[in-house]
């Protein structure tokens, strides 16, 4: 691989920075874009005093990257898991390709986090932030990662305007400085009667106003509405509010270096199929809401779950599986009902066989701790079988498909995705082959045959729905318990 394999930009912050790097490109031969960006990165850390001095420099010699962001379902939070978020794993992703760390500055509002790009507290400011047509004069934007729509969310049982010139009799709030102010006064000159109120809160907070009747409607982005509306199935989207909206990071304006290595970036990113692949994992399971479904899910949250939530996280803390994966399992199999029976014969909280439940050393299905354990060391078992060539969370989702249809249709279903030309070691991929093994041109090919694949890819579609709410309620209770910390101390 040559320097000409880079843009312009690229090859002169190479050769400004640490001239004998052409010689060290023999050697680098054979290495992947991303090796030699890391090598280069590496190498414009390991200077001292730089011949030239960019934000893009600076940022590689101190090894950390601040990025401003907000807290939401979709942005960055604190869940049994750890942190997460699609805004925090695509920074990370990004900052993991140049070696460097990520120091989140955490803000209250899209334009407090804007500002801070501007005043050099943050490099990069993430969070869901609309591209606008012009170009302010003292930020830029970065590529386009993704495509929303402006959603007018109400209460599902309350009024449901269906026209913008409905929205002037409504009780419509939306967050002080937010990006839905200009669209609503640019829709005020068509509408003149339009009214709207805006209010210093959060879009998590007034999402939760509109489903406990507080207010009558707000404006958010569609992959909001999408996440929130399973923690909060009151919520309805009735009308668009914009046409599709692109996402963008902020940037500097003058940052030029780092700019064009997030574009260079995120165009491999995207090639790769790394961006669909994030895509996925935090909204490709949203494809159908039913609403009686996930309303019952919360009642029983509060009902059902606290019997059996110590017994879960005990559970996923011994087998290394987060136990909001276990509880949406046992919810999903049994509707945390101990005593649940199926014509099959599986039985128990984890809808155990009973040779599955002697094989891992618990005779009573029906006794909760047993279940739970039982279940989770089963589980803990399929992931340890699922493929070495599957990482992250994908081992789950695989494991959790095992779960209910076996391993050896999983391995069938891998082995038709690479004939078909898919990657047999993702589950986006294989998902969209499962159902393909109930047709016999497809099954009889395979080793163990026939196997109605839709039931698995639905099984663990509605798992994940009901981890992430569960992960979300989690996330509320860490943030709360964090607050009352910090009240003691004061």
């Amino acid at each position: 691989m040559s320097l000409n394999h880079y843009p312009q930009s690229y090859k002169k912050i190479i050769s400004v920075a640490f001239i004998f790097l052409a010689i060290s490109i023999v050697t680098l031969g054979g290495c992947s874009d991303r090796d030699l960006m890391e090598y280069a990165a590496n190498k414009q850390k390991s200077q001292k005093q730089p011949i030239k001095t960019t934000l893009f420099s600076q940022v590689l010699a101190s090894g950390r990257l601040k990025v401003a962001t907000i807290y939401s379902p979709v942005t960055y939070y604190i869940g049994p898991d750890g942190k997460r978020g699609f805004e925090y794993d695509l920074i990370n992703a990004f900052a993991d390709a140049y070696g460097l760390k990520v120091d989140l500055v955490l803000k209250d509002s899209i334009q407090q986090v804007v500002e801070s790009v501007i005043t050099g507290e943050a490099h990069i400011a993430a969070a869901g932030i609309p591209k606008k047509e012009n170009e302010a004069k003292s930020y830029r934007f970065g590529p386009v990662y993704q495509q929303v729509r402006q959603e007018v969310v109400c209460n599902r049982e309350g009024v449901n305007p269906d026209d913008i010139s409905q929205l002037s009799s409504l009780n419509l709030v939306v967050g002080k400085d937010s990006s839905y102010i200009s669209s609503l006064l640019t829709l005020k000159e068509q509408f003149p009667a339009l009214t709207w109120r805006e209010e210093d809160k959060s879009v998590d907070y007034l999402l939760e106003m509109v489903a406990d009747d507080e207010i009558e409607c707000t404006i958010v982005d569609s992959n909001i509405f999408e996440t929130s509306r399973r923690y909060l199935p009151e919520l309805n989207a009735t009308l668009h509010l914009s046409n599709q909206q692109k996402l963008a990071w902020v940037l500097p304006k003058s940052a030029n270096k780092l700019h064009e290595a997030i574009s260079y970036w995120m165009n491999h990113y995207a090639e790769d199929g790394k961006l669909h692949h994030l895509e996925d994992k935090y909204y490709g399971h949203y494809t159908i809401f039913d609403y009686v479904n996930i309303r019952v899910f919360h009642r029983r949250i509060k009902s059902r779950l606290p019997k059996y939530r110590e017994l879960f996280e005990k559970a996923g803390k011994e087998y290394g599986i987060p136990w909001t994966t276990l509880a949406a399992q046992s919810y999903q199999e049994s509707y945390w009902n101990p005593r649940a029976k199926s014509p099959t014969g599986v039985r128990g909280l984890m809808m155990l066989t009973l040779k599955t439940a002697r094989s891992m050393g618990y005779k009573s299905r029906l006794d909760p701790k047993n279940s739970i354990f039982g279940g989770a060391r089963y589980l803990a078992k399929l992931i340890g079988q699922v493929s070495p060539n599957v990482y992250g969370r994908d081992r789950l989702w695989f494991a959790l498909a095992a779960y209910n249809v076996g391993m050896g249709h999983i391995h069938d279903a891998q082995t038709l995705a690479y004939t078909l030309g898919k990657n047999p070691n993702l589950w986006q991929d294989v998902r969209e082959v499962l159902p393909l093994l109930s047709q016999k041109k497809y099954y009889k090919g395979t080793k163990y045959g026939y196997a109605r694949g839709r039931e698995p890819v639905r099984y663990v579609q509605r798992i994940r729905e009901f981890k992430d709410i569960l992960d979300l309620q989690s996330a509320a209770e860490i943030e709360e318990k964090l607050l009352q910390e910090v009240d003691v101390e004061l």
